[in-house]
């Protein structure tokens, strides 16, 4: 058996019990149904109609579970099929399902490059999977060609430098336990993890923890047989060769340099004469901090009309901030601070939008315009920095029918 798919025999990741599903719903990116709306259709989705997804490399099921849920609150007629390599990691994740009552999912057990055999989909996860691929372009290309017309891609795959530390450590182990049984690389591991020195980079890495949550997550992160990183360039040029274009980072805010630089003239000039793709690339350079790389893709051409723009009719819809709170704390104080792992990021908002964010209740733009009395030129003018500040880090979406 290859030693990736045998990591996961013994190390279903990430490590989950399905009777907790009596308890949370684990939520996040890609793969939210408002997220994927905003993202991919415009805002503009009906989830009534018949949906089509596949969940590719589905793991212990925490995407799965996100989504299939979802899609049976509003009621959506959809077929999901779910692909893993590993026989354990199904497992969980029909228990998952199972304990949740949750029908309508096929579970499949094979490599996700058997793709576009299954037919097409409007929708198509692949969350942590495309680093740990022999062959990731094969990857890239196999989803690609599994979309139907309209459709798109939520993805999630390692980055390098917010993940300083672990390889040359992953690299050490691989030299130290070749040929030893997973669960001896485990115990050794944590014995070689509390042995090292100070000056060890991934010791000086505060944005990791996997290690410390679970066996699964420790092998996961320093003793993985296959993790090749990707970069911002590198993430591009793939999704290109599959004939993939980006719609967006689900936070776009955090891939514009501007964020890390001083607000001067000097470095306002330098950074206007790169184009879009060389400023994402810098951003990811300069901040440090970004583990992965979560986006969303569409095939080539269709970018420009997926993601959701801020219209009468668009609804919005926020995302981990209840409205009455987040009003209150714009009118108090002109600014939210979202935190990741200890890096704030300020994002200032005029205290006269606080009015504005306070009616996001599942009415649409238009609406809430009239509700304060504004024309919609004067509605854009001050809903402009509460869209800009609250897309750029993904606390606000727009979709009329999905899950708020």
């Amino acid at each position: 058996m290859d030693e990736v798919a045998a990591q996961y025999e013994h190390y279903p990741y990430p490590e989950r019990d399905p009777a907790d599903e009596a308890r949370r719903l684990i939520t996040g990116s890609p793969s939210d149904l408002a997220e994927i709306d905003h993202f991919l259709f415009g805002g503009k989705r009906d989830w009534r109609q018949p949906f089509r997804a596949l969940v590719a490399g589905g793991g212990t099921g925490d995407g799965l579970i996100q989504l299939a849920q979802q899609l049976d609150d509003t009621g959506c007629p959809a077929e999901i099929t779910y692909l893993d390599l590993s026989h354990a990691a199904r497992g969980v994740a029909e228990a998952r399902a199972k304990a949740r009552g949750l029908s309508g999912i096929r579970f499949l057990t094979g490599d996700i490059l058997q793709a576009p055999e299954l037919g097409r989909f409007d929708y198509v996860d692949c969350c942590g999977v495309l680093h740990h691929l022999e062959d990731p372009q094969a990857g890239f290309d196999a989803l690609a060609k599994a979309l139907a017309p309209g459709g798109g891609i939520g993805l999630m795959v390692y980055a390098p430098y917010g993940r300083t530390g672990v390889y040359p450590l992953q690299a050490a182990f691989a030299a130290l336990f070749a040929g030893d049984a997973p669960a001896e690389k485990v115990a050794l591991a944590r014995a070689a993890l509390a042995a090292l020195p100070e000056s060890n980079w991934f010791l000086k890495n505060t944005g990791l923890s996997d290690h410390r949550a679970s066996d699964a997550g420790l092998y996961d992160l320093l003793l993985h047989a296959r993790d090749v990183p990707f970069d911002v360039e590198a993430l591009l040029a793939a999704l290109q060769a599959a004939g993939l274009e980006l719609v967006s980072f689900t936070e776009p805010a955090r891939y514009d340099p501007a964020r890390y630089l001083p607000n001067t003239d000097e470095f306002r000039e330098r950074i206007a004469r790169l184009d879009l793709a060389s400023r994402m690339a810098l951003a990811e350079r300069l901040a440090g901090d970004l583990r992965s790389h979560v986006c969303y893709a569409v095939p080539a051409g269709r970018a420009g009309a997926a993601m959701a723009k801020p219209t009468p009719e668009a609804v919005p819809r926020l995302a981990g901030i209840p409205a009455a709170a987040l009003a209150g704390t714009v009118s108090k104080r002109g600014r939210i601070t979202i935190d990741y792992d200890g890096v704030k990021h300020r994002i200032d908002l005029p205290r006269d939008s606080a009015r504005l964010i306070a009616l996001i209740d599942g009415r649409p733009l238009g609406r809430i315009a009239a509700a304060v009395g504004l024309d919609w030129i004067g509605f854009m003018q001050a809903w402009g920095p509460v869209h800009r500040g609250l897309t750029g880090f993904n606390r606000l979406r727009y979709s009329r029918f999905a899950c708020a």
